[in-house]
């Protein structure tokens, strides 16, 4: 378990984290999404004692990192791919930690198996690729066996085998009941592998809640129909109460607050033909452009469909 209580950090006049509190459990995968400098980072690090906070405490198991008596048994995390010295290989990288923090050296093996690195466990870790730097952070991070897990950006670098392999994985250690946290900026990824979500923007926390809670609250959850009598029907909708825009052919809308059987009924009722009648559910994408919108530290103008031409050298 791990525990944010209140905790911030500034630097400077810069708010970086916000005063976050929240449980994240074990027994399941916590995504932890948000915009580019939305403090996530930053958060992970708190955690694992990198930096010191401003303000309030995150705890695991209900201590601090700095006083776990063997922190790599307790806690693994993957923070940065290229954390291993370039000049060692990646056998010696993973002796070094387990030597240094009272791991059996037998595990170095069976992680650099797990993590498909066996066959190039002897090169020098600066001729990686950042795939395989990442299967090597990720090999580090299990090194001790450890009930905690962070994993920040996991499958940057991986192709779409790797990818996968990460899901199957952290959805492997959380059915065992380890703690695992996840960010991420693959949002159809974590649709698809987490099981709660914390979303934070600009530092503070927007979302804590299940994935299908979070997808479940966005507008884009509505009813496509389509009829050949669109105007009379967007018509009959909209004087119901319910959300009508239009959708994308000439004859569609996409009706929000309601189901099925309402739009269904409100066209049989005023004698509408209808050439289609289906449920659209929004993505997790959607859902979080939504929720985090105005909260982005990065945007671009949002004017233009298209983006603004570089100017070229002439």
């Amino acid at each position: 378990m791990i525990t944010l209580d209140g905790l911030s950090k500034r630097y400077g006049e810069t708010a970086v984290v916000s005063a976050l509190s929240c449980a994240i459990a074990p027994g399941r995968v916590t995504g932890f999404l948000g915009p580019n400098g939305a403090g996530k980072s930053t958060t992970m690090r708190l955690i694992v004692g990198l930096d010191t906070p401003s303000a309030g405490s995150a705890l695991i198991g209900g201590q601090p990192y700095a006083r776990l008596r063997h922190p790599l048994r307790e806690v693994g995390a993957l923070l940065d791919a290229r954390a291993g010295h370039p000049g060692r290989s990646a056998r010696a990288h993973l002796r070094g930690l387990a030597r240094s923090n009272g791991i059996p050296t037998g595990r170095v093996d069976l992680v650099l198996e797990a993590v498909g690195l066996s066959e190039v466990a002897d090169r020098r870790v600066g001729t990686y690729s950042l795939g395989m730097g990442q299967r090597l952070g990720i090999a580090a991070a299990l090194l001790g066996d450890p009930e905690v897990l962070l994993f920040d950006e996991p499958v940057n670098g991986l192709d779409p085998d790797g990818v996968a392999w990460v899901r199957r994985l952290t959805r492997s250690l959380a059915a065992e009941g380890r703690t695992v946290l996840v960010s991420s900026h693959l949002l159809s990824e974590m649709q698809e592998t987490a099981d709660h979500l914390l979303v934070i923007g600009r530092g503070r926390l927007l979302a804590d809640a299940p994935v299908d809670e979070v997808i479940a609250a966005s507008s884009g959850n509505a009813v496509l129909v389509r009829s050949p009598e669109r105007d009379a029907l967007g018509t009959v909708l909209a004087d119901a109460g319910l959300t009508v825009r239009q959708a994308s052919g000439a004859d569609g809308l996409l009706v929000g607050g309601a189901a099925c059987d309402t739009v269904g009924a409100l066209a049989f009722r005023h004698g509408l033909p209808l050439r289609e009648l289906s449920p659209r559910r929004a993505s997790l994408e959607e859902a979080f452009l939504e929720l985090t919108s105005g909260s982005a530290q990065f945007t671009t103008s949002e004017t233009t469909d298209r983006t603004t031409p570089i100017p070229r050298e002439r």
